[in-house]
């Protein structure tokens, strides 16, 4: 059963932090296109082998399972599903990976894990998980996630972010998943300020060369990983009007075959969105090649091959088929 849930609003009784209202994405419908049988057969088995490999805790045991950014993306992929996480059959581990996430959280500074990339993640998670899991720990450990990614910037040196909440120096991956855990709680209902969302922007925007790729921490050496970063965060803060913002989606055009060596599945995640986002027509044509290579790829038991771990590679593989279905908010135009 795929469908969204809203919860009464919770009071915080926190020092310093108010009621969070009603989750702001309201309940979602998918469009009525067909899904691809190919898809919706590779997504079906890796949600199996996510099941199936859970630990009672929440986490996954091999690679980087443990990691609370990693178990993120791990409910993310239930969620975009359309999973219904309470009632259906996978709720049991979505809802066990939203506690866990919420259990590595320092009731202190409202930090998640031990980088910013995992705190980014689980952000995210919990995100669009407020408004579907009746859980009153949500609330509370979303908005300090949110207060820690907001005074982590205010202390930078360059209006982004890097590895710890202390960095003064910041770069575009990790800067770029602080924006989209800012776009998705700011979307449940969670304060974000404008100026918070522009400085990000302008940040990944200094990192753009002429031909409108995105550079690590400079404007060259750009790559399509990175440039899908910057074209997914333009793209849901509708700043789509620029010369910039078009080179940019050019240049991933160009780059529809490429594949991300080091870090692959990373790359399907965002460059599924920024296409989806900036050019639809682009977006299934490469939907279309990434379906077929991700049921090429996936093995027997319904996981994916990496570097990192099966749990974080069947996550990215499937959310890089998740525009597919269309349910969770940060996947709408």
């Amino acid at each position: 059963m795929r469908m969204r849930f809203q919860v009464p609003i919770i009071l915080l009784g926190l020092s310093g932090l108010s009621p969070l209202p009603l989750p702001g994405q309201g309940l979602l419908e998918r469009r009525a296109d067909v899904i691809p049988a190919q898809a919706e057969l590779v997504y079906e088995k890796g949600m199996k082998f996510l099941a199936n490999s859970q630990l009672e805790q929440g986490q996954w045991s091999d690679g980087s399972g443990s990691d609370p950014g990693v178990v993120g993306l791990c409910a993310m992929a239930f969620l975009a599903h359309g999973e219904d996480p309470v009632n259906g059959p996978y709720a049991q581990h979505i809802r066990k990976s939203i506690d866990y996430i919420i259990g590595q959280q320092n009731e202190g500074n409202g930090y998640i894990g031990n980088s910013m990339y995992n705190h980014a993640f689980a952000t995210t998670a919990l995100a669009e998980a407020y408004g579907m899991i009746p859980n009153q720990k949500i609330a509370p450990a979303l908005q300090k996630a949110v207060k820690l990614i907001l005074s982590a910037q205010e202390r930078n040196n360059f209006g982004g972010w890097r590895y710890t909440p202390d960095s003064r120096d910041a770069d575009t991956t990790v800067s770029g998943c602080q924006l989209v855990a800012l776009f998705a709680a700011r979307n449940a209902g969670v304060e974000v300020p404008d100026k918070a969302i522009k400085k990000a922007l302008t940040y990944l925007n200094n990192n753009r060369s002429a031909e409108g790729s995105y550079g690590y921490t400079s404007g060259s050496g750009g790559k399509p990983t990175l440039t899908a970063i910057g074209v997914m965060c333009l793209s849901i803060a509708k700043q789509t009007d620029s010369k910039g913002f078009e080179n940019s989606v050019n240049y991933l055009k160009k780059n529809l075959d490429y594949r991300d060596r080091h870090y692959p599945y990373y790359f399907e995640y965002y460059m599924s969105q920024a296409l989806f986002h900036a050019d639809e027509s682009a977006w299934n044509e490469w939907n279309q090649k990434n379906i077929r290579y991700m049921s090429t790829i996936q093995n027997s038991d319904g996981s994916f091959p990496g570097n990192h771990g099966t749990a974080f590679s069947t996550a990215g593989a499937l959310l890089s088929l998740a525009l597919n279905y269309r349910f969770l908010p940060i996947y709408e135009k």
